[in-house]
């Protein structure tokens, strides 16, 4: 789950970390009244999920109410385009107006969770304000780290270690030191999976402050954590995964024309890579689970159909805990209520396999069945 920056800010502010002021804005009206309580000046900023919105025109530097206002009435409403927004882009329905900082330096500073070592593990660059994958790819010596033990947390000399790698000035190490600390307190008692502080800066008068916040929470314990659900933004949120998650099913809206549903996760990116090798294009990612009831199945196959873009349909069923009969009768039921009109191959393979192929044999659907995932794959992509 994503928030916005403000939300991010807030959060942080928990924690001990230092934010500039600011007040987030729902009209253009709402943030000249914001900049007034700021001076008559601030920064207006784009509230979207997603980055590189200074590069699409959504953060203007305002050093008067007018420009506030003009900036505002460019920013609120518009639809920006960036790098993680895909063309179709977001359009702003928040600012976010905050005060103006003396800048001195820009610096990076992030946190996740390592894959390859299962620990924690924060970054820091000097290289503020740039994209870090950029920075990774050209300068990856510019990049620091430290991981994380568990037991023990990141510990103030770790965070030392950090300030003095990416040349925090002497005298603002410990003002550092407390931002990092409160950082990994953040992401740990909040469950993050990624806190990313870009840019990090240093002011004329002394200050370690986020300049930008980027906050992800892992969705799997958000149930612990009330007070982050409800800084959930549904506007900008595909409405297909806003309603995948009322029945606790894993989807993620693609670029492409094939619809796929596949229980588990690590057999949903094969079946997904399986469809590029043979040409074709996922429209999602659609994990139904290892558990999944046939209302899900039912609701999962509803989905899939709502996509204008999906032309076709894979189902790939490994069943172990999860029945092939269960997903064949949540096929039919969902086909058979919404009208199913694009071409449908199956593939079952495990528990009760003879009963699902069975149930889908005689429903009266023109349903292909296939006896492997690259028979599946080769077979979809033929169809659309």
């Amino acid at each position: 789950m994503n928030i916005h920056e403000y939300q991010a800010k807030a959060v942080l502010a928990q924690f001990g970390v230092a934010v500039p002021r600011g007040k987030v804005a729902f009209s253009v009206e709402e943030a000249v009244e914001a900049a007034k309580e700021l001076g008559g000046k601030g920064v207006v900023k784009a509230q979207i999920h997603a980055g590189g919105r200074g590069k699409a025109g959504g953060v203007k530097v305002s050093k008067s109410l007018e420009e506030v206002e003009r900036n505002a009435r460019e920013i609120y409403g518009k639809t920006l385009v960036t790098h993680q927004t895909g063309p179709s882009g977001k359009v702003v329905k928040r600012l976010w107006i905050e005060q103006l900082s003396n800048i001195q330096k820009e610096y990076y500073i992030g946190v996740v969770v390592d894959r390859g070592s299962g620990r924690i593990v924060m970054m820091a660059s000097e290289e503020g304000g740039m994209e870090i994958e950029e920075v990774a790819a050209k300068t990856p010596e510019k990049i620091f780290r430290e991981i994380v033990d568990p037991v023990v947390g990141l510990t103030p000399f770790q965070a030392r270690n950090l300030a003095f790698s990416i040349n925090i000035p002497a005298n603002l190490v410990n003002k550092a030191v407390k931002f990092m600390m409160g950082l990994y307190e953040c992401f740990v008692a909040k469950d993050c999976s990624v806190a990313e502080i870009n840019p990090l800066v240093v002011t004329a008068e002394g200050d370690v402050m986020a300049l930008d916040a980027k906050l992800n929470f892992d969705d799997n314990a958000l149930y612990r954590h009330p007070d982050i659900l409800e800084l959930r933004d549904l506007d900008e949120e595909d409405p297909k995964e806003i309603e995948a998650s009322r029945f606790d099913l894993s989807y993620v809206a693609l670029d492409g024309n094939i619809g796929c549903m596949v229980n588990g996760a690590g057999l949903a990116m094969a079946t997904m890579d399986t469809i590029k090798y043979y040409g074709g294009d996922p429209a999602n990612f659609l994990d139904v689970g290892g558990g999944a009831t046939e209302q899900k199945v039912t609701e999962a196959f509803k989905i899939i159909l709502s996509d204008p873009k999906v032309k076709g349909i894979l189902v790939n069923i490994f069943g172990g805990i999860m029945k092939c009969d269960v997903i064949a009768n949540g096929v039919v039921a969902a086909a058979k209520q919404v009208g199913l009109d694009r071409p449908l191959v199956v593939r079952l393979e495990g528990t009760n396999v003879d009963l699902g192929k069975q149930i889908l044999n005689e429903s009266g659907l023109r349903i292909v069945a296939a006896d492997s995932l690259a028979d599946a794959a080769e077979r979809i992509v033929s169809l659309v």
